[in-house]
């Protein structure tokens, strides 16, 4: 029926905190034995009558507040909120003297009187603006689980401040309404409510609540209804009181919910990965393609030299023939004699030459974590347990895949490091390796960027890229794999590319300075240790 599917995850209604008051009245009169808050948004009341002890939970969780009976012990957290404070001081020797629902709105309100003076405690169930006050018998907040300024609300809450209840509208409740038309838009009128209406008419569930006779079911992957529901098409099961139909409905619900939030964080990430890694693997092929060319820059500077001497001065083509006989046109900038155009060439053979061995290492490493990136979203999304999606989030944080920065965009303005031309690879063990591209990108890369125990490297004694191998704050884990690594780095990205057997520093980044009025780029250090590159 049309109605049935708004009851899915249903919400704490004005009804069923209407079932739950009833039930409690056996505790008006009960003496107060303990009080825990287990979390930021709950408190457990143990409370002591002839017939035993109970455990009443209030929750004012934005997505889950509610009251209801609870058959757990709960903990306490080691430093005791504001809240618990407050709650031992004034009530933690107390009786129970009343227990209501207000205006059959969403607000529960239950009396203590102990040897400090009555005190009450209202408990706003509204959904994102659930809160759990603690008043004086003046009606002064004494405590609150969310304390709300004056800039935030028309109707702040602060301590020593005047307690002000919602605004309620003036419409008639449940039990005022005389047909179900009067109830649309007003608290009360759940959809669960008005569907029930529908089928059973108003006057049946106005005397459920009057006379207080209720028949609490549970519906799995549905709620916790104090009525029957199966004229609605909803199987349910009867459970012997409200509070354990809705302690079970959310020992369900609660993991379920952070389940599915914790699977939609992690796909965010991981996608957000993904799409990093098919960025850098897209560059990197370029530059295979452009290493792979260095033979055709070579030849290039090679004619240049050839035919040099037959060029007209300012020429901006040389048209000749290649070792095959075959024509070739290379393009000369004028502004540069034959020898400068030539040497120009072979650079840009040597760099491509130099660059490809280590491209090509690291679009291996790239692709491979491509394919476990991939492999992973199928078991997060395969994944239906809360346990399971946590120890996803585990394996994933195991890679390093969390946390990471978003892909470079194409415009400068809009590139990570604020612009600069800072690079990053992946290097062994999945850890990050940055190095800038110029004086002014090494000043940031290790000024801006680096944290106090990232490993830092540089070419003793000659100039070089800065590198910085990110560590979480983990020096001691980073392998000697990935200090190589980040070692020709630097050696590839410094005039000593060519030199041989190449000696590289590295130290932790709290060891780096910049000396004042010194020229961009230029860093002194301590504590280093020595690698030695063979270039």
């Amino acid at each position: 029926m049309a109605g049935t599917n708004q009851l899915l995850r249903i919400p704490f209604d004005s009804l069923t905190l209407a079932s739950v008051v009833h039930e409690l009245q056996e505790f008006v009169g009960a003496k107060v034995q303990r009080i825990s808050q287990p979390s930021d948004t709950e408190v457990v009341f143990e409370l002591y009558v002839g017939s035993g002890v109970g455990h009443l939970l209030i929750s004012c969780h934005p997505e889950f507040a509610r009251a209801h009976l609870s058959t757990r012990k709960p903990g306490n957290p080691t430093s005791p909120p504001q809240l618990l404070t407050a709650l031992r001081a004034r009530i933690g020797i107390s009786r129970v003297m009343g227990i209501r629902q207000v205006r059959f709105d969403r607000v529960l309100e239950i009396e203590f009187e102990g040897p400090d003076g009555e005190f009450l405690l209202v408990a706003e169930l509204m959904g994102k603006h659930s809160n759990l006050m603690l008043l004086d018998s003046g009606r002064r907040v004494i405590g609150a689980a969310k304390w709300i300024g004056k800039s935030k609300s028309v109707r702040p809450i602060q301590a020593g401040q005047k307690y002000e209840p919602p605004p309620f509208e003036i419409k008639p409740s449940l039990l005022a309404a005389s047909s179900a038309d009067e109830l649309k838009g007003r608290e009360g009128a759940s959809p669960f409510v008005l569907s029930l209406i529908g089928v059973d008419g108003l006057g049946k569930v106005q005397q459920a609540v009057l006379s207080g006779s209720y028949s609490p079911v549970l519906v799995a992957g549905s709620g916790a209804y104090p009525l029957d529901v199966s004229a609605l098409g909803l199987a349910g099961v009867a459970r012997k009181s409200i509070s354990v139909a809705l302690e079970q409905h959310y020992d369900q619900a609660i993991p379920a919910a952070k389940a599915e939030s914790l699977r939609a964080s992690l796909r965010t990430q991981i996608e957000r990965v993904l799409l990093a890694r098919d960025t850098a693997i897209k560059d990197l092929n370029q530059a295979v393609s452009a290493g792979q060319g260095a033979g055709k820059q070579q030849l290039f500077g090679e004619l240049i030299l050839a035919y040099g001497g037959s060029l007209a001065e300012g020429a901006s083509l040389l048209e000749a023939h290649d070792y095959e006989g075959n024509p070739i046109q290379v393009k000369l900038n004028p502004e540069l004699n034959f020898k400068e155009n030539a040497n120009r060439y072979f650079d840009k053979a040597k760099r491509a030459k130099a660059r490809l061995g280590t491209v090509a290492d690291q679009l291996d490493r790239l692709s491979k974590d491509r394919e476990d990136i991939l492999s992973f979203l199928v078991k997060l999304e395969a994944a239906t347990r809360l346990r399971e999606i946590e120890e996803l989030h585990d394996e994933a944080k195991t890679h390093r895949w969390l946390n990471k920065p978003p892909p470079p965009k194409a415009n400068k303005e809009d590139r990570p490091y604020e612009g600069h031309r800072v690079r990053e690879l992946l290097g062994p063990g999945g850890y990050a390796v940055l190095y800038g591209e110029n004086a002014e990108s090494n000043d940031y890369l290790t000024m801006r960027v680096a944290k106090p125990n990232d490993w830092w490297l540089h070419i003793r004694g000659s100039t070089s890229a800065h590198v910085v191998i990110q560590t979480r704050n983990l020096p001691e884990k980073v392998q000697r794999e990935t200090l190589m690594f980040a070692a020709k780095i630097a050696v590839q990205n410094s005039p000593s590319k060519h030199a041989g057997y190449v000696p590289v520093d590295y130290t932790l980044k709290k060891y780096v300075r910049k000396p004042k009025g010194a020229a961009k780029g230029t860093a002194t250090y301590t504590h280093e240790k020595t690698l030695h590159v063979d270039s």
